[in-house]
């Protein structure tokens, strides 16, 4: 199917899944094999599944035109992804990250990759001010979060493009939060888009993988050389389970952008909360360049389905996610069930105490993932956990 003029919806269903040619089958085969025959020397689509898979191609393709990209390169995880991003970089070059990024990014960073003289600036990316303050002529690539992961904090993609194209660096954006449906950070100038497909884009917890876009041909074969060769690459059965979920993505989102508004909402009215964080509330700091960059294909504003909330002390956090029946306690987010993550001992235990507190990350912050349960269900669960706060 042509991926010009059809809306994100039918693009969802259908780019990269025309019926096979032999039985003519509506549903995809998935093509597990390590290897593919030749018909004569060096003549062939697909060789080796290391190097590409038909299904594997299929997932690309759709994740690339519902992100409004060229091409894309899929891996077996998020962070195989945010690497093989890294793996642009030469030894003696600098990046710059927003400051309160996933955890396993800066471990990544910190723990590895500053092995190999990859120096990383972490840094306020809200602040533009302090962005061109802090490129010089080794920085190569900006790195951002929006929303960033757990603190919310918005950054301005479209004002952060002209200055890394100004400074011929790389912008990268970690559109994980969002996924497509709700911003596209290509159409605002980012250069490469990362997700973990294990979020939002597969949505049901059951899938490990990750996954670049790009508008750039150049960007784009230096990242599939990448995949090929380091051979970070998901399985055909993950790129067709994933594929088969992306189908109803707009459905999904739909109703995270609807209940996490409700709950935000709701959440105003307890004293209980000492602070929320939302880009979908009006005090939020950002909230005006939420509402202009994140919005669904049809152009209307969305904050997407996470927020997180301090408590206060970690005693509180703790009795509060004891006390909830709906929302589990587990690492991840994205998915059709509600999640609750306590951030400093889960997802960015790997960040030293003293910079965490610094971004706000306290010992009475959880973190919630709002999923696609019956709103009311999901607001009596938390009403009746702070009760006994």
């Amino acid at each position: 199917m042509s991926k010009k003029n059809k809306n994100f919806n039918t693009k969802a269903i259908h780019v990269g899944q025309k019926p096979e040619k032999i039985f003519g089958a509506v549903s995809l085969p998935i093509y597990l094999t390590s290897t593919f025959k030749q018909e004569e020397f060096g003549e062939y689509e697909y060789d080796y599944s290391r190097a590409g898979n038909p299904t594997r191609t299929n997932l690309e393709q759709n994740i690339a035109s519902l992100e409004k990209g060229i091409g894309a390169v899929a891996f077996s995880s998020g962070m195989g992804a945010i690497s093989a991003v890294i793996h642009l970089l030469s030894s003696g070059d600098e990046v710059i990250f927003t400051r309160n990024v996933y955890g396993g990014t800066y471990r990544i960073m910190e723990k590895i990759y500053k092995n190999f003289s990859i120096k990383s600036h972490w840094i306020d990316t809200t602040n533009l001010n302090q962005l061109e303050d802090t490129i010089c002529k080794k920085t190569k690539m900006i790195y951002i979060e929006t929303p960033t992961n757990p603190m919310m904090e918005i950054c301005d993609i479209k004002a952060i493009s002209k200055i890394a194209k100004k400074n011929k660096c790389i912008l990268v954006v970690d559109n994980t939060f969002m996924s497509p449906y709700n911003q596209r950070p290509i159409e605002l100038g980012a250069d490469i888009v990362m997700h973990s497909i294990t979020k939002y884009l597969n949505g049901h917890s059951d899938v490990i993988g990750g996954i670049l876009v790009s508008n750039d041909n150049t960007l784009l074969e230096k990242l599939k050389f990448i995949q090929m060769s380091v051979g970070s690459v998901p399985s055909p059965f993950d790129c067709w389970i994933v594929q088969r979920s992306l189908k109803t993505l707009h459905v999904r989102m739909d109703r995270h952008n609807f209940n996490a508004e409700k709950i935000a909402k709701h959440l105003i009215k307890s004293k209980k909360i000492y602070s929320i964080y939302y880009p979908g509330l009006t005090n939020h700091p950002n909230h005006k360049i939420a509402k202009k960059q994140q919005l669904n294909p049809k152009g209307v504003e969305v904050y997407g389905g996470m927020i997180s909330i301090d408590l206060g002390s970690k005693k509180n956090a703790r009795k509060f996610v004891k006390n909830l029946q709906i929302f589990t306690l587990a690492e991840s987010l994205g998915g059709v069930e509600s999640l609750v993550c306590h951030p400093a001992s889960m997802t960015h235990a790997s960040i030293p105490k003293k910079i965490r507190t610094n971004l706000g990350i306290t010992e009475g912050l959880v973190r919630l993932s709002v999923g696609i349960e019956d709103i009311d269900d999901l607001i009596n669960d938390i009403d009746n956990s702070i009760r006994k706060l």
